[in-house]
């Protein structure tokens, strides 16, 4: 008679659990997911930008990091006082795309986390004038369709660097286009200069927080303005007197 012998169920041999695959197998997986998520994200809804000019001080300072909301003007015109990201023709021969695709997505990818800065073609400067509107500026006030602004140095409690003295204007803002000026009125290249109008399709997005370095964080808020009323009309131009008829 044919003998069965038990084992204890200890004894019982378990399958061999998968091995783990070390964090520095996964690494590259999650390096390019990061990557690929940086890229929809900079395409598409938000990116960091590296401010590298004191254009926008006493608000923004060289090396600060904020993000733009690119989808803040897709259901609505930009507003007054917000700061925005734009860009413009032209940029130096150092600016050049590089041939190299590789080099070209890591250079993109830097500008669009705000590791470095973005392109000598785009800039950030506060909406200061609608399409239509009047803008001139007489001994350091800026107005708009003939209102002041309630605008002021940093030391008065304002976003302003000083007031610049210098005259300009009245300058009529062109129908799809905004103008732009620096918070440091005395040494920003903006609308009042080379840069002129900007054309609204070449708005990049909304600068809506500082997130470094971390004693200068905060929301850049929308300034209060108060009420502006709408450019007056230009005055019909006078239809030449029919010939016989009265001067």
């Amino acid at each position: 008679m044919e003998e069965h012998t038990t084992r204890p169920l200890d004894d019982v041999a378990e399958p061999a659990a998968p091995a783990k695959r070390s964090f520095l197998s996964e690494l590259p997986v999650l390096v390019i997911v990061a990557f690929v998520l940086a890229l929809v994200l900079k395409t598409f809804l938000v990116q960091a930008f590296y401010i590298p000019s004191s254009s926008m001080e006493p608000t923004l300072q060289i090396g600060d990091r904020v993000l733009v909301n690119k989808l803040a003007h897709t259901f609505r015109e930009p507003r007054r006082g917000e700061i925005v990201v734009f860009s413009v023709d032209g940029g130096t021969p150092a600016m050049v795309e590089p041939a190299n695709p590789v080099v070209r997505f890591l250079r993109g990818l830097a500008s669009g986390l705000g590791m470095a800065p973005a392109s000598d073609r785009d800039f950030i400067k506060r909406v200061i004038g609608l399409p239509g509107d009047v803008v001139e500026m007489r001994d350091g006030v800026v107005t708009v369709n003939g209102v002041a602004l309630p605008e002021a140095p940093a030391s008065e409690g304002g976003y302003l660097s000083e007031r610049h003295m210098e005259p300009f204007g009245p300058f009529t803002v062109p129908e799809g286009h905004y103008f732009m000026m620096g918070d440091n009125r005395p040494n920003s290249s903006d609308s009042r200069y080379s840069l002129g109008p900007i054309a609204e399709d070449r708005i990049v997005g909304r600068a809506f927080v500082i997130i470094w370095p971390l004693s200068h964080a905060g929301m850049l808020t929308l300034p209060d303005y108060g009420e502006i009323p709408d450019a007056a009309p230009a005055p019909a131009a006078r239809a030449p007197a029919e010939a016989g008829a009265a001067a």
